[in-house]
């Protein structure tokens, strides 16, 4: 990690800090690193729709829209390499919510996105997107922090992981 010093105008201070406070932050360094983490996603927005992101897709939507579940069924299997999940779910009587989860090029999903929440029939929509960079193009190490992170895919979470979980839900 690096050192930077940096001067800040008093007004601006008294942002951040409300920030800080609001947020519930331990330090002001974090709260920085998370605003610079922020301004940079940001930034590669504009300039990085070649990049690899992921994306959740949040819409709403009349469930009774003259062939809207159709036509939205055909969109995602037309972009099957975009979607890796989603959740449905009943909100009332005409009125569902559905969250995917995408992942691709920025501009691939963000046009994806866009079209699903353009169909009539879909009331609200939104995408947020997350620069994404694979482990293996990072050259990552997992022995780095001290312990191994278990993603097994059979469904079950390693018995440490589920104490952890039991302690915090207390």
């Amino acid at each position: 990690m690096q050192r930077v010093t940096i001067t800040l105008d008093d007004a601006l201070m008294d942002e951040l800090d409300a920030i800080i406070a609001a947020r519930g932050y331990q330090n002001r360094s974090e709260a920085i690193r998370d605003l610079a983490r922020a301004g940079i996603r940001e930034a590669a927005e504009d300039i990085g729709q070649k990049r690899d992101c992921v994306a959740a897709l949040v819409y709403t939507y009349d469930h009774a829209a003259r062939q809207l579940s159709k036509r939205l069924t055909s969109a995602y299997h037309e972009h099957h390499e975009l979607s890796l999940a989603s959740l449905h779910v009943h909100l009332d009587h005409d009125t569902c919510l559905e969250v995917t989860v995408l992942r691709g090029k920025t501009d691939d999903v963000q046009h994806f996105g866009e079209h699903v929440i353009a169909e009539r029939g879909v009331r609200h929509g939104k995408i947020v997107r997350m620069p994404f960079e694979p482990a293996k193009a990072r050259k990552v190490s997992h022995s780095h922090h001290g312990h191994h992170h278990s993603h097994g895919h059979d469904g079950q979470r390693p018995a440490r992981r589920v104490k952890r979980l039991r302690k915090t839900a207390r």
